[in-house]
């Protein structure tokens, strides 16, 4: 529309009538709208009368008030209620919404109306685009910063080449000759600045982390580990001389001092010229779909079946709706139909906003100059997400946090109390032990190799080399997948190695045969057609992204240059089909060498030092009870022992003693890291010799019952002679007593029955003498106050009914279904897969249904992980007498996964378990039940048979007895004799029949 006249609206109703509102729009050009004043008031009247909510050219939603019922149902779901609930926080009016003008001026004077919108458009910034807002770097020493990078180059040099090759010198010049011309030289410096900061403050970095281990540069000036010319990395994938683009290194670090790194180029750069970015969580179409569903209070499996119904390659809920059967739900179900509506309507909507993981802008004037700023509980950041950053120029660095450096760095740390010139970097990377268990697949606890899927995978690739484990970690995904299984038949020589074109056994030896990597993709164009590897990416980029024009010029152009190097067409044609059909999913090889070395390393420390690596390891998941049961199980199986914490042995966190770990004390409830600092410092002076002793020096450093009686029930003290019943009984009045002396004395008083000193130890209290809880006690306390047992195991007591029902192991499940609830095409269980599992009720809570019965959601455990498990309604009448906690269960059910959520279990029956001691008399009854006593008598006339009865009638018992017939061959058993079947019995009977005649069986 050119203007907004009655002529504009006529139109705009013809419109209406020709077509179905969602089938047409209005748009406004932007010279139309210079002269029109208060344009949007009557722009959105027009639109309300024609029944048009999409307006303008950026398609912006503007509240209306039918948007009521969704917006009280997104509150719902943000708060965790339902609709029904009548406690909930709701608005009490349907207003909230974008009036009209008309509707404004019935509720303001239509001054005061005018008065806003003449604000409005005094209220304007413009923003720049299509440029770059680089921060400035300048040495310390005041060089350019061309010349400094030259400098840090020939010092990385001489650190890491004994030989300086031609390929060398010539790779050096082109990158460095890439970076100057487009402008990048600053943003390297500042990169390799930061990260040399971490290294000599020993904070661990990764080696490198997507294409910019390509970069040889990179490597030289410490930004990244892994040597580019080595494995046959690619500038060009990373930096594009053709297609100009910002450079993006991703570094990785410690996930728990990451901060300090930023805290330096805060410090750096001032604070005001950086921020973090913040990020949009927003409702996908099957979460949008799960979330009303809670909120409308639906049964589960009503939601949990219209939201599978929408594939994972729908891209809204639109889209599935083209399918047969939810578009019949869709129609006929008017509660399928509300829901999913609602969904559509708060789909893609933001839902929450938070810090972005990694982001971070550094900018050369404040950054508040730049975009708008907003202060998050971490920091600052920008108040618009890192694409719209990005377009306005900001250049983006990411700080990633990685929690496997920190179990590389705290293993390595451990080892070098015993080995001190242990060097992680001079490790072979030939180890045989260390492929023998990746051959094995022990990898839980092994960087990117620790999935189900991922297991089975090594188990049938058997990898030799460092280059098959980057390979898995390149082919693992959705899409290469596919090839793995040609991989692996080509590497055990199932499958012959074929080439279309010799040439390319240079390119493709590593990977088999197979295109894996993107590089590669990028050197067949190099060798074949003669392309530089700036325009072989920018062929690669057209091959990834699906563009039939681009890629059928490429084809062409790929032939010709085939031809004109003295390859068929024919041949070229093939090996173009080829590249395209491998290089939609071909990976980046960069990222994969720098993770795989990763995967190598952390192998490596489990294979050699599997006290130090587990010790690490599960420090790195303390917060995750499942994580740390289920590698203190994998421990176990190493010949590693976690032993209870210890008052004079255990630190903070998990540690190596005489090769088993000692429990951390920050991983017992109730206890915090200031105590547990007040306690370590008090410790180093002497240890503690005696529980009183310890409150005694503990007093004044914020000691709690709460913290004491954690401490006790998990056998903190159990090393001081004095049994936890004993300590439980009377902590609390020692506790008192400590903190009336110290009372006491610091006012000045005397207590006539202390020691007589102001510090110290009473050291001479008497302790009841009182016999220790039985195991299940000590077991449920140790649970209650630790989340582990360290005693035994509760289910232990179960172990031989588990054994005979061979149940599904818990954690295999979780393995074998990937994050978000997605199922791992390769692992052994998938969505709806039938499952039994075994093990303790953990925690239980019901709910009331709309129709007013009980469901209940329960977690069950067993000796390694723990699994959430959905009692539907007529489920848990049936079965609710042994769904409760602490009890041992069996259940039977189907595996279920949620988009973002782990995997649970829906229970179609259940049976408690039979302990070893009930199980063993059942077993004893049953082998006596089982056992015949066989007597051999020349007939069944024989006069010696009433005696027998007589005596079978004085020796009742379970041992059936059975009469052998000499004279016609048969078996027969005696009516009513069964006996139990003592030696002194038998015998008796073998003096009257003779021994040989009496046997029992």
């Amino acid at each position: 529309l050119n203007n907004l006249d009655d002529e504009a609206e006529k139109v705009a109703l013809r419109l209406k009538n020709m077509f179905a509102p969602g089938d047409f729009y209005i748009e406004v050009q932007d010279h139309a709208l210079k002269e029109e004043k208060y344009v949007l008031p009557k722009l959105y009247a027009l639109a309300k009368k024609i029944g048009v909510k999409t307006v303008a050219t950026n398609d912006v939603h503007y509240l209306e008030k039918e948007d009521s019922v969704a917006q009280d149902i997104l509150m719902c779901v943000n708060m965790k209620k339902t609709v029904d609930d009548p406690d909930r926080m709701k608005f009490d009016t349907d207003e909230f919404y974008f009036k009209t003008y008309e509707e404004m001026c019935q509720l303001f004077e239509e001054e005061s109306v005018l008065n806003s919108l003449e604000i409005m458009d005094k209220c304007n910034y413009n923003f720049e685009y299509g440029h770059y807002l680089f921060p400035r770097y300048i040495p310390e020493n005041g060089d350019d910063p061309m010349t400094f990078i030259r400098k840090l180059i020939d010092q990385g040099v001489k650190e890491k080449y004994p030989v300086v090759t031609q390929e060398l010198t010539e790779r050096i010049e082109y990158e460095l000759s890439v970076i100057d011309t487009m402008g990048f030289n600053a943003y390297f410096l500042i990169v390799s600045d930061f990260v040399s900061y971490a290294k000599s403050h020993d904070i661990p970095v990764g080696p490198g982390r997507g294409s910019g281990a390509g970069s040889l540069v990179a490597f030289l000036i410490g930004i990244t580990d892994v040597d580019p010319l080595e494995f046959d990395l690619l500038f060009e994938r990373f930096l594009n001389p053709e297609r100009v683009s910002m450079p993006d290194f991703d570094i990785d670090f410690c996930y728990n001092r990451r901060e300090e790194v930023i805290e330096y180029v805060k410090e750096k750069y001032g604070e005001d010229k950086v921020a973090q970015i913040v990020t949009f969580g927003t409702l996908a179409a099957r979460a949008a779909v799960r979330d009303v569903g809670r909120a409308l209070d639906m049964p589960y499996s009503r939601v949990d079946t219209v939201a599978k119904l929408i594939s994972r390659e729908c891209s809204s809920i639109k889209d599935a709706l083209a399918t047969s059967e939810l578009k019949k739900l869709y129609r006929e179900d008017e509660e399928v139909r509300h829901l999913l509506d609602v969904s559509m309507q708060l789909e893609g909507m933001p839902r929450h906003a938070s810090t972005h993981a990694a982001g971070v802008v550094i900018t050369e004037k404040p950054t508040y100059e730049y975009v708008p700023l907003s202060y998050s509980g971490t920091g600052v950041v920008t108040q618009f997400d890192m694409n719209t950053d990005a377009a306005l120029g900001l250049v983006k660095f990411d700080f990633l946090g990685l929690r496997y450096l920190t179990v590389i760095h705290d293993a390595v740390s451990s080892i070098r109390k015993r080995i001190p010139d242990f060097d992680l970097n001079k490790i072979p990377l030939d180890d045989e032990k260390t492929f023998r268990l990746l051959c094995n697949a022990q990898t839980d606890g092994v960087f990117q190799l620790e999935s189900g899927g991922m297991k089975q995978v090594l188990s049938k690739l058997s990898p030799t080399c460092l280059e098959d484990i980057i390979a898995c970690v390149a082919l693992f995904r959705p899409g290469p997948m596919d090839s793995i299984d040609t991989f692996i038949s080509r590497k055990h020589g199932e499958a012959a190695i074929e080439y279309k074109i010799p040439a390319l056994a240079s390119i493709l030896d590593v990977t088999y045969g197979c295109i894996v990597y993107q590089e590669q993709v990028m050197q067949i164009c190099r060798l074949l057609a003669g392309y530089s590897y700036a325009k072989a990416d920018n062929v690669r980029r057209a091959m990834s992204k699906k563009k039939t024009e681009a890629m059928q010029a490429e084809r062409e152009d790929f032939v010709r240059g085939c031809v004109a190097n003295g390859v068929s067409a024919e041949d070229a044609e093939a090996v173009f089909e080829d590249m395209v059909g491998f290089a939609k999913y071909a990976f980046n090889k960069s990222h994969a060498t720098a993770y795989g070395i990763i995967s190598y390393r952390t192998a490596y420390l489990k294979t050699h030092y599997p006290a130090e690596y587990f010790s690490a390891l599960l420090t790195s998941v303390l917060d995750s009870p499942a994580k740390v049961k289920e590698y203190i199980a994998d421990a176990q199986k190493f010949g590693v022992s976690v032993l209870s914490p210890d008052i004079n042995v255990s630190r903070e966190a998990f540690t190596v003693v005489d090769g088993n770990i000692r429990f951390g004390l920050l991983a017992i409830k109730n206890v915090g890291r200031t105590f547990v600092a007040s306690l370590l410092s008090e410790r180093n002076k002497s240890i503690f010799k005696s529980f009183d002793e310890f409150v005694s020096r503990m007093i004044g450093s914020e000691i709690n019952k709460r913290t004491v009686e954690s401490m006790i029930k998990c056998g903190v003290f159990d090393s001081l002679g004095i049994t936890r019943s004993s300590l439980m009984s009377c902590y609390e009045g020692i506790i008192d007593s400590e903190h009336d002396r110290s009372r006491n004395n610091i006012s000045g008083q005397m207590d006539l029955f202390s020691l007589g000193s102001t510090g110290g130890s009473s050291c001479g209290y008497s302790y009841p003498n009182l016999p220790e809880f039985p195991m299940r006690e000590l077991l449920l306390l140790e649970k209650e106050s630790s989340g582990m047992y360290f005693s035994g195991h509760m289910i232990d007591d179960y172990s031989k009914h588990i054994a005979e029902l061979e149940p599904d192991s818990i954690s295999e499940i979780i393995q074998s279904l990937s994050d978000e609830g997605a199922e791992n095409p390769d692992g052994k269980y998938k969505d709806r897969s039938s499952v039994t599992v075994a093990g303790l009720v953990s925690g239980k809570r019901t709910k009331l249904t709309k129709s007013g019965d009980t469901m209940a959601f329960l977690r069950l455990e067993d000796r390694y992980s723990e699994i959430e498990v959905i009692v539907f309604a007529k489920n848990y009448k049936q079965f609710s007498s042994i769904l409760s906690d602490d009890l041992a269960i069996c259940v039977k059910g189907t595996v279920s996964t949620e988009e973002g959520e782990d995997p649970k279990i829906l229970l179609s029956s259940a049976e408690l378990l039979i302990s070893n001691s009930d199980h063993d008399s059942r077993a004893a009854e049953a082998a006596l039940a089982s056992r015949r006593l066989y007597i051999k008598v020349p007939s069944l006339e024989d006069k010696r048979i009433p005696v027998l009865s007589r005596i079978a009638m004085l020796n009742r018992g379970k041992t059936q007895v059975v009469l052998f017939d000499a004279s016609t061959k048969k078996y027969s058993a005696m009516r009513g004799a069964s006996v139990d079947a003592t030696d002194k019995l038998i015998e008796k009977l073998g003096e009257m029949f003779s021994p040989e005649n009496v046997v029992l069986k």
